[in-house]
């Protein structure tokens, strides 16, 4: 059952209450907590009218409206703002003026977040595909456009949080209870030591998995079109891009398939890119050992393997 202060006119998902509880505790609570209220001032301050009924990810809360200046749908996000979240606006933006086919940016309040979206097709999403070849050339066609676009100044770095992950992979990787893991956790931080010195400056999306590319709609010009959302943006190499492709819905006889094709599309080094995705692995585990986990995920351990030619 929803908390009292949930409950009205705007309703909260329990699956992103309960999602914010175990991820963020109180300040999680607090979070959804303030939502209604969130979402009732914003559908007045931008003109809009519910459209649905409310949606949720890990973080967000997402509601179906109609502006009623001009009838367009759209959708109202919610989310805290961090420092995974704080550059979404600034990003879409970019790859707007740029052309690169991310979801437009309609309106963005700077001090709670609130974003108003361009309305996509929420029933079909990269994830329904049949084809899971054909979904991962989708995917790399989108990353190819969008790291073609240079990161605003400000942006957070990727730089930076390599510092911070081969600074604390040593220690962490004693953490885990297997030797093999343990080793191929320090490997994957030798590869990217190699590499750190030169992290890039392109403007990534981090997160562009099969659930982060909905259809298009035909009545925003975008019938046919797969389009990006959702980014986590980050300043760096495009490298850096490549691991979700390879984890969603994962196949490890296609890892290798599917990592060639994502280099050869965007034009990669494919050595770079090796050493930036075993990058990904090193920053899953960092984090899996911070929540108190002692083995690193199979299908991540097993792409490191076969990046690392050990099938």
């Amino acid at each position: 059952m929803l908390p009292p202060t949930l409950t009205g006119v705007i309703e909260v998902p329990e699956e992103l209450v309960a999602r914010q509880t175990a991820l963020n505790g109180e300040r999680g609570r607090e979070f959804v907590a303030v939502l209604p209220v969130l979402a009732e001032r914003f559908l007045e301050e931008w003109g809009l009218r519910r459209d649905g009924a409310a949606m949720c990810g890990m973080c967000a809360l997402v509601l179906p409206v109609v502006r009623e200046a001009d009838g367009r749908r759209a959708a109202l996000k919610l989310q805290a703002v961090d420092e995974e979240t704080v550059g979404e606006p600034v990003a879409l933006r970019a790859w707007g003026v740029a052309g690169a086919g991310a979801v437009t940016l309609l309106e963005y309040d700077v001090v709670s977040g609130a974003m108003l979206l361009e309305r996509l097709d929420e029933g079909r999403s990269l994830a329904g595909v049949p084809d899971a070849r054909e979904a991962v050339r989708v995917l790399a066609a989108s990353l190819a456009r969008l790291v073609a676009v240079p990161a605003p100044v400000g942006m957070r770095r990727l730089g930076d949080m390599v510092a911070r992950m081969l600074q604390a992979a040593p220690g962490a990787a004693g953490s885990l209870v297997d030797e093999s893991e343990r080793r191929l956790v320090l490997d994957c931080a030798a590869a990217v030591r190699e590499v750190a010195g030169e992290p890039g400056d392109r403007l990534l999306h981090w997160d562009l998995h099969h659930d982060n590319v909905l259809a298009g709609r035909a009545e925003e010009g975008r019938a046919g079109e797969w389009v990006p959302l959702d980014p986590k943006p980050l300043a760096g190499d495009p490298g850096f891009e490549l691991f979700p492709a390879l984890g969603n819905r994962f196949d490890a006889s296609e890892v290798l398939w599917r990592f060639d094709l994502l280099t050869g599309v965007l034009g990669l080094d494919r050595e770079r890119a090796r050493a930036w995705t075993l990058g990904r692995v090193l920053q899953n585990a960092l984090w899996g050992i911070g929540r108190g986990e002692s083995r690193l995920p199979a299908d991540h351990g097993e792409i490191a393997r076969r990046l690392l030619g050990r099938m």
